[in-house]
């Protein structure tokens, strides 16, 4: 069985059409809604790209279960940036451009892993 082209590359040639090909051809009321077809197929492609939810579900759970057994500290670094990896990753699929977020990642690249 062959498994080419997957789902992440098959968005980004059909992204990559409705840029580079339709959007010129196209008036410009279609030309605008064509434009948000193609930043929703980029959302949909960071979000195969981000992994799956369940995952992240389980490890929010087990973090509630060290919190409330006092396995962790509230101001434990490891905490603070725990919590912070979830917002991050979603505005890292939703807004990768937007401004606070690119300021907060180049000020700490770590973090972009984290996310």
């Amino acid at each position: 069985m062959h498994d080419d082209p997957g789902p992440s590359e098959i968005l980004a040639a059909a992204t990559a059409f409705v840029r580079g090909e339709l959007l010129s051809a196209l008036p410009p009321d279609l030309a605008f809604k064509t434009r948000v077809l193609a930043n929703a197929l980029d959302l949909v492609a960071r979000q195969i790209a981000g992994g799956a939810p369940q995952a992240q579900d389980e490890e929010a759970n087990a973090l509630a279960e060290r919190i409330e057994q006092g396995a962790i500290a509230l101001d434990d670094p490891a905490l603070v940036a725990q919590l912070w990896a979830p917002p991050l990753a979603k505005i890292a699929v939703d807004q990768p451009t937007y401004a606070s977020y690119r300021a907060e990642m180049d000020a700490d690249p770590r973090r972009v892993s984290q996310g």
